[in-house]
């Protein structure tokens, strides 16, 4: 593992289970465990699965210009959040191009958390505070440990009242075990599930517990690649793999829009004045590729940047790809040419791995209504 800056409290839980630990964002993670991965795949599917996800970066954003400062950085209209509500968003620069995407927790009538991945959140945070009665405080005390999966609910409901009376995309302040925490009705699996904020003294005892107790259940430890099998499925991004910074094109810089990345929905209609917002509008139908789906043929998932064509002409790239035991279909995300990103396209994945045949599909492959994370009750 490189030299991390930042420590996991639950770190020796992860190597008694296998994971070197590599890092991701600065800080030591359980990228893969000494087991079958789709076991880890099937038990958020069918059950649940616990994730340390405290390599995500939290921001602290409080004082009377917090909402100001977030109104301007982000791509919501953050008025219409209120605390306990949250929401999903992205950054972009001047030019209306994808820097980060995050989650905005409204704690407070002038406090507010911001949860961000690897890109730029944080500096543009810090750009846009410069000058106004506003304090940004990183937070690497509070870990971020995901309960994902349809029995989440379930296991939670014997130790926090009101559990599933929360509705997706809300937090609520109490307590778990006798500690306290906030736990936030969100995630990164496309099923019903629950992040777990908390202290870092507490967070051990947090994650063992619900590890012990939740083996009857069909509750097991999952590492974090596992993410990439469930992302494809749900269509979730993932900064910079999904990402021009990964996949430049010639004589361009990165980024990429949001047209083209699929997460245009994450710019609260009507809004306007935020940073990069008139290159994001005038940017809409002028996409050179759009984020698609490709089921393959076989049980090999192609390799990360595997070439893929239509043809005989090259027209995108792969970028995340996996194969479901529990549903027998090998899936792929990938980078396609606008034209090629229509459903039932023959395309040819050309990699490593050999060449596969495959088929143009949307995004995305599991619960396309979005009923599963949803769910009431």
């Amino acid at each position: 593992m490189v030299m991390s800056w930042r420590y996991s409290a639950v770190a020796d839980r992860h190597r008694a289970l296998g994971s070197k630990l590599e890092d991701w964002n600065g800080m030591g993670t359980a990228w893969t465990y000494d087991k079958d991965m789709a076991d880890e795949h099937e038990a958020i599917r069918t059950k649940a699965g616990l994730m340390d996800v405290s390599g995500l970066k939290k921001v602290h954003v409080v004082g009377p210009h917090a909402h100001h400062v977030l109104q301007y950085a982000t791509t919501r209209d953050v008025t219409k959040i209120y605390p306990g509500k949250s929401a999903y968003a992205c950054m972009l620069n001047e030019a209306g191009k994808f820097t980060d995407d995050c989650i905005l927790y409204r704690t407070g009538p002038n406090s507010w958390m911001v949860v961000h991945g690897s890109g730029s959140g944080h500096e543009q945070l810090q750009t846009q505070s410069e000058g106004k009665q506003v304090a940004l405080l990183f937070d690497d005390d509070l870990h971020d440990l995901s309960l994902q999966g349809p029995a989440a609910v379930d296991y939670l409901d014997k130790h926090v009242p009101g559990i599933r009376q929360l509705p997706y995309f809300h937090h609520m302040q109490t307590k778990l075990f006798g500690f306290p925490v906030m736990i936030s009705r969100t995630g990164y699996t496309g099923e019903r599930g629950y992040e777990i904020f908390c202290k870092a003294e507490n967070a051990l005892a947090i994650w063992d517990r619900i590890i012990d107790e939740g083996k009857a259940m069909g509750i097991i430890p999952c590492s974090f690649t596992t993410l990439d099998w469930l992302r494809v499925e749900s269509s979730l991004m993932f900064f910079p793999y999904d990402n021009s910074e990964m996949y430049p094109f010639e004589n361009e810089g990165p980024g990429d829009t949001l047209w083209e990345l699929g997460l245009d929905f994450t710019v609260s209609p009507g809004k306007t004045g935020f940073r990069g917002a008139e290159e994001h509008y005038r940017l809409k139908g002028k996409e050179r590729f759009k984020i698609y789906g490709i089921e393959v043929e076989g049980k090999t998932p192609p390799d990360m940047a595997a070439e893929v064509f239509s043809g005989g002409k090259k027209v995108g790239i792969v970028t995340c790809s996996m194969h479901s035991r529990l549903v027998g279909k090998t899936m792929a995300i990938a980078r396609l040419d606008p034209k090629a990103a229509t459903a039932g396209t023959k395309l040819e994945i050309r990699g490593p791995s050999g060449t596969m045949q495959a088929t143009a599909q949307p995004l995305p492959f599991d619960d396309p209504q979005k009923k599963k994370r949803t769910a009431v009750g």
